[in-house]
């Protein structure tokens, strides 16, 4: 594997660590501060507003002038965010941890930019994308897995740890990461709209059921997401530590799936359509399994759901920037970090109110939706991609 390739790995891998900690870990940390829970969610949705407003715009601007300075500019934001929230003393410098880090959310987005130029052919392009589906898939092994161990030092230090570790990924940006986008658009006009890049991508009628498909991915995973570690603690009284674990076997089954049996499995015997099909399926499946207050009921319906985020998360974006042209796919990746966040603004204000409501509920309002999705998905035609088919 080149230098190259290694250094974008190690920037996804920090930021889904810094995902990963705080999914397990944020409850009992903003709890200290006097929070409800749907404070605690409100956070995500403030961090997913400021990433929706920046990740287009930096993605776009990747192309202009360079993945490079984006990426080392993005993670020493994003290092800056974590101090911040973690030395917060009250929660107003908790939301401007997240406000910071959430301007910085462009590096993913400029990291699959990246690691896609890099590739010679459509098919070296997916195995990319897979590469950093896995890395997401290790970073949510490892991340919670630390935040839990961290997390007996203290509350806060979970994130110091984050806060160096991005600190230390400036450095060997700055130092190894060469430029890897060849084909820059000097020319090309940034438009400071952020709803510019959802509304181009929903009108692109080739991709539009795609990018559908995608927003609906995200709003499901990134809500259930945030009520994970509050629904662990309000039902099961688990504390950092175990909802740590639990995470992990999460980032097992991710991690297995996007780096080993998306490849030699799933794509090579189910076409895509079925293929996504069957993934919100699981989703539908273990969300319903989940929403009963059994500790083995919701274990067995982890299993279904991480089958379904694992796969669906790379091979959705994979199809989607596979129809990109070269020179826009910094744009593309802005668009699907654009949709995803504007999913993630409004899913994590959903889940928390109505978990208020009933613990349950978030999993039973996530299953329903998966099922309309499954639904919208069957009854329109869906595009053929033909790259996938050569895998």
């Amino acid at each position: 594997m080149t230098k190259e390739k290694l250094i974008i790995l190690f920037t996804v891998l920090i930021d889904v660590i810094g995902l990963g900690i705080i999914i397990p870990t944020m409850p009992t940390y903003v709890y200290s501060f006097g929070a409800s829970p749907s404070t605690i969610t409100i956070l995500f949705s403030v961090f997913a507003l400021f990433s929706f407003l920046s990740a287009p715009i930096l993605g776009t601007i990747s192309d202009k002038v360079g993945r490079r300075p984006i990426l080392i500019i993005s993670i020493l934001s994003s290092s800056i965010g974590w101090f911040v929230f973690a030395s917060a003393h009250s929660l107003l410098f908790l939301f401007i941890g997240r406000i910071i880090d959430g301007l910085a959310a462009g590096n993913f987005s400029t990291a699959q930019s990246a690691i896609s130029d890099l590739a010679k052919d459509s098919k070296e392009r997916t195995a990319n994308l897979g590469l950093t589906g896995a890395i997401f898939g290790i970073g949510f092994l490892l991340g919670p897995l630390l935040g839990g161990l961290l997390s007996k030092v203290s509350p806060s230090f979970p994130f110091w740890f984050v806060a160096y570790l991005a600190l230390f990924n400036v450095v060997l940006a700055y130092f190894f990461l060469p430029e890897t986008n060849k084909n820059l658009h000097l020319d090309k006009k940034i438009n400071w709209n952020p709803l510019a890049p959802v509304i181009s991508g929903f009108r692109d009628l080739k991709l539009r059921k795609l990018y559908v498909t995608w927003f609906w991915f995200c709003f499901i995973s990134m809500g259930t997401n945030t009520i994970f570690g509050l629904y662990l603690f309000k039902v099961f009284n688990f504390d950092a530590y175990v909802s740590g674990l639990f995470f992990t076997g999460v980032g097992v089954v991710i991690a297995f799936n996007q780096g080993f049996a998306l490849k030699k499995f799933w794509l090579k015997y189910f076409s895509e359509k079925k293929l996504i099909i069957m993934m919100l399926s699981a989703f539908a499946i273990g969300f319903l399994v989940m929403a009963y207050p059994s500790l083995w009921f919701f274990i067995g319906g982890l299993v279904f759901t991480s089958f379904g985020q694992s796969i669906l998360r790379v091979a959705i974006a994979s199809e989607i920037i596979g129809e990109t042209d070269e020179r826009s796919r910094g744009q593309t990746s802005g668009i699907l970090a654009a949709i995803m966040n504007l999913a993630s603004i409004f899913s994590p204000l959903l889940m928390g109110y109505i978990f208020e409501f009933h613990t349950s509920l978030p999993y039973v309002a996530s299953a329903i939706l998966s099922i309309i999705v499954i639904f919208y998905i069957s009854a329109r035609k869906f595009p053929t991609i033909a790259h996938v088919d050569n895998l």
